[in-house]
Parts: structure tokens; C-alpha cells; sequence
């Protein structure tokens, strides 16, 4: 197994020590959306004082494309949070390094194998989380480093009759296992005995069950491994229940993807990892929601599958490090489970809520002298904004809500400043705020902004303008929890409304 050199990113992978408040664990109220039960559960991680989380990563088969980087932000925030608020977080991500598209890619090709054909996509994806301030997970396993570790896995389960062998491949049996479809809150007995859960094409027992050992065909060429069943190569599914009982454990806190992932991947991951085991596979599920472009669902038949490395060369604006910093700024102030519509104008607003926040930064930092007129309790109107950010970040990691709280007070800081009613101790302190909050969602930039003493463009984008008209329309129709809603995604642009 190839790790990722720890010395080389040392220092990046944790919030640091003196931004995190002091937590009293017993007293925590951290409440996460978990998939399956499909309401908010209070986190309480098996460890006291340790979380243990699981990721799906990328298929190195091509450049992800930013609708995998609002998953991986997603990742990137809630370990960040739970780092913050005083637990350890152990963090396994995947690198699946083989499926039919890579075999069919290094078969097409004249020359070379198959690591060197995925190295370039891995290699291309720590560059695209290095890019972003993703800290990296502490173990990145490739599938094809553990093809000893599935074969015993296979074996269990077909030792507990929950699988079986047809021609030198291995599916699940998922009528022998009686909750699968709980989790994904599906009726199997309804569903039709043609209805496909996989997409392999080998001949089973039930065209539903799904293959955990794929038997060698002429057209895999040298890809394969030898198994008790005869050469051939894993299943997709196998491979993250393998790779995460490996370093985790059999049960485990927290499994992360996209809602793309639930059915049927993490319903297949479920059943064969408990089917082995016997045991819950992770206590808690938490996904993500899509990312559109323009409004429509990113695809390569619409032609609109964007990579992040077109947003880091400048392909897209030639604005290559704003527009990165940016699109993180867009992902990591919404929330999560909200689908995000990516535009040029959203992306550009991000940029300029960002560029207030490391402007202002820069401007408290370039504080030095006392202000004689300085009568603001700053040290109270930290508290009681970082005690909001807290509760909204609690609940569910509500981002927009968090940075609400950020932007009052940094409306009011701003003011004092252009006033001159500020003293260095004041601006000390909220700019520590500022760096709290940015370890928690990476939003500032080294040194950005501290020679820019202009105030921030007060021209609102036609986007903010019609959400200010849709608030307005909410209230008038006393429709609270929508007007609530949209004040707070308009604060974390960095649009502050007093009513």
C-alpha cells in the first residue's frame, strides 16, 4: 500500500491546535442529516475522542471534474469541523484504480500499464486537492494493493451463504440477505426479478445480484489476478468494503459520498461488509448533493463535464487562482445537501464575498496604532459570533447560516475601521476570529488584501438582487423559514440585510 509522504504534509492536515476553542465533549450537541434513518442524529463517536471516517474517492481513470470536488469539500469540511471542535479524525479515502473503464484505456493503448496509466490521474488529483486546501486524508489505499484482503472478504461471505460461484465469478445474493434495500429504502419484494442493481453483464442466479469477483474475458487482457475461482479482478463495491474494514475496522463512525453513491453502491457496501461480518459497517451516512452547470446535470453527451484543472489553468476566465479560491468559496458556504448551480456569475460572487473577508483581514493586520475612540466590547461580539457559528455548524454544518454570523461582525468591523474607532488589541482579535473560522472552511488566502484599503464593490449582482426580491416576496407571503433561508445564503455571499 502506497501512502502519501506524511512529511511532506506535515502541518496541513489538521486544524491547528490554538484555533480550536476549548470543547467540553461531554456538553457537545453536533447533530448530522444521516441518510437512512433520513433524519438529523446527534454524532457520538464509538471512540470517545476519535472519529474514524471513510470516503469514496476518485475512479483514476480521467481529471475529476468539479462535481466530484463538491463531494471531496464536503469531505474536506466536516473533518476540518470535527478537528475543530476537539476530536481526533482518522480519515481513509480510496483511489479505485481499476474498473472496466481503466481496463478498456490500458488496453486501447499501444504502450505501458496499468500503473502508468492511473499514475497520471492520481498524481492530477493530489495536485487538484493541493490546489483547493484540501487537507489530505491520512491513508489514500489503491484497490489493486489489496486483492488479497477481497479474496478473504469473498470467501466469508460465501461461507455465510450469502454468495455464490457461477463460472469463475462471485455475486452477492441479495434475497439471502433479508435487509438489503433498508438502507437505500427500497422494496425489493416489489422490485421486478430483471431489475438490474449492478451494471456488470455476467451470467447469475439473479440478474439483481451484484458481482464480487469478475471472471477473466479476452478482452481484459493482462489485467487480472489469480483467485480460488479462477483469474479475474474485482467488483467495484468490494473494493471500498475491503479498503475501509482494513483501516477502520470492522464498524466504523462516519462513511461519506455523494447522493449519486446510494443506491447502489453503498447499499452493496452495506450488505457484503455486514453479510461478512455480522456487524453495523458505519454508524453514521452522510452525502452530498449534485453540482449543476447552468442549470443542467454535468454530463459528457451535453459536453459540459468540467474539470477543476480548467478553473486552475485559466481556461475558463484566465483567472486561474481566483476562480479556484473562489469555487471553494462557493462549495463550502452552501450547504451541503443543497444542489449547487454553478455559473459564471455565482462564481464571481464568490470571489467577491471572498475578497471582502481577506481584505478586511489584511486591513486589521496592518492595525498597529490605538484608537482613543474605541468603545466596541469586541471581545463580546466575538463570542457571542463565534457561539452562532458554532450552533449553526452543530446543526448539520449549516455553512450559510455560520457565515452569517461571520459577516455581522465583519459589517461592524469594517466600520470601525473606516471610522477609526479600532485599537490594535480589537483587530487582533478579530482577525484570530477570522482565522478560526477560515480553519474550519479555508476561505482566506496568506497575506491577501492587506495593502487594499478600498471598501468592497457595492454593485450587487443581478443573482443576489433577484434573491433579495425572492426575501422580499417570502416575507410579504410570511413565509419565514424560506425568507430565513435565503438571508442566510446571501450572508455567506457576503450580503448583510437588517430588516
Amino acid at each position: 500500500m502506497k501512502d502519501i509522504d506524511k512529511e511532506s504534509t506535515r502541518g496541513h492536515n489538521s486544524v491547528s491546535a490554538n484555533l480550536t476553542p476549548a470543547i467540553d465533549r461531554e456538553q457537545m450537541t453536533i447533530q448530522f442529516y444521516d441518510t437512512p434513518s433520513r433524519k438529523k442524529l446527534t454524532f457520538r463517536p464509538l471512540e470517545p475522542g476519535k472519529v474514524r471516517m471513510y470516503s469514496c474517492g476518485p475512479t483514476v481513470w480521467d481529471y475529476a471534474h468539479i462535481g466530484n470536488f463538491r463531494c471531496f469539500l464536503f469531505y474536506d469540511v466536516l473533518k476540518r469541523y470535527l478537528q475543530y471542535r476537539g476530536l481526533e479524525v482518522e480519515h481513509v479515502m480510496n483511489l479505485t484504480d481499476v474498473d472496466d473503464r481503466i481496463v478498456q484505456q490500458v488496453n486501447d493503448r499501444d504502450d505501458g500499464t496499468l500503473d502508468d496509466y492511473v499514475q497520471t490521474y492520481i498524481d492530477g488529483f493530489y495536485d487538484d486537492i493541493d490546489a483547493l486546501g484540501i487537507l489530505r486524508a491520512d491513508r489514500y489505499p489503491r484497490a489493486t494493493e489489496h486483492i488479497p484482503e477481497m479474496l478473504d472478504l469473498i470467501q466469508r461471505l460465501i461461507d455465510n451463504d450469502v454468495a455464490y460461484e457461477r463460472d469463475g465469478s462471485v455475486y452477492f445474493a441479495i434475497t439471502r440477505f433479508p435487509d438489503y434495500g433498508r438502507f437505500a429504502h427500497l422494496d425489493t419484494s416489489g422490485m421486478r426479478a430483471g431489475a438490474r442493481v449492478d451494471t456488470d453483464k455476467y451470467d447469475k442466479e439473479d440478474v439483481r445480484d451484484f458481482v464480487l469477483w469478475k471472471a477473466w474475458v479476452e478482452t481484459d487482457g493482462d489485467l487480472a489476478w489469480d483467485s480460488p475461482w479462477g483469474r479475474g479482478r474485482p467488483g467495484w463495491h468490494l473494493e471500498c468494503s475491503c479498503m475501509s474494514m482494513t483501516y477502520l475496522g470492522e464498524t466504523f463512525d462516519i462513511h461519506t459520498g455523494g447522493v449519486d453513491l446510494i443506491f447502489p453502491h453503498h447499499q452493496n457496501e452495506i450488505a457484503q461488509s455486514e453479510g461478512a461480518t455480522g456487524k453495523t459497517f458505519s454508524q453514521y451516512w452522510m452525502h452530498s448533493e449534485f453540482l449543476n452547470i447552468d442549470g443542467v446535470g454535468m454530463s459528457k453527451s451535453v459536453g459540459n463535464n468540467m474539470r477543476l484543472r480548467e478553473l486552475r489553468t485559466g481556461e475558463v476566465a484566465g483567472k486561474a487562482a481566483e476562480d479556484v479560491a473562489g469555487f471553494r468559496y462557493f462549495v463550502v458556504t452552501n450547504h451541503y445537501r443543497t444542489t449547487l448551480n454553478f455559473t459564471r456569475e455565482a462564481l464571481d460572487g464568490a470571489i467577491r464575498a471572498r475578497q471582502r473577508l481577506n481584505r478586511l483581514h489584511g486591513r486589521l493586520l496592518a492595525t498597529a496604532e490605538d484608537s482613543n475612540n474605541d468603545d466596541t466590547d469586541w471581545a463580546g461580539a466575538i463570542e457571542s459570533a463565534r457561539s452562532d457559528f458554532i450552533e449553526a455548524m452543530d446543526d448539520d454544518l449549516n455553512a450559510p447560516r455560520a457565515m452569517a454570523a461571520v459577516f455581522g461582525l465583519a459589517g461592524k468591523a469594517e466600520r470601525a475601521l473606516s471610522a477609526g474607532r479600532i485599537t490594535a488589541a480589537g483587530a487582533t482579535m478579530i482577525r484570530t476570529f477570522l482565522e478560526e473560522v477560515s480553519a474550519v472552511l479555508g476561505i482566506l488566502g496568506k497575506d491577501e488584501g492587506a495593502q487594499d484599503q478600498s471598501p468592497p464593490n457595492p454593485e450587487l449582482p443581478e443573482e443576489l438582487a433577484r434573491m433579495v426580491r425572492d426575501r422580499q416576496q417570502a416575507r410579504a407571503s410570511k413565509d419565514w423559514e424560506r425568507s430565513d433561508e435565503l438571508r442566510d445564503s446571501l450572508a455567506a455571499a457576503g450580503v448583510t440585510l437588517t430588516d
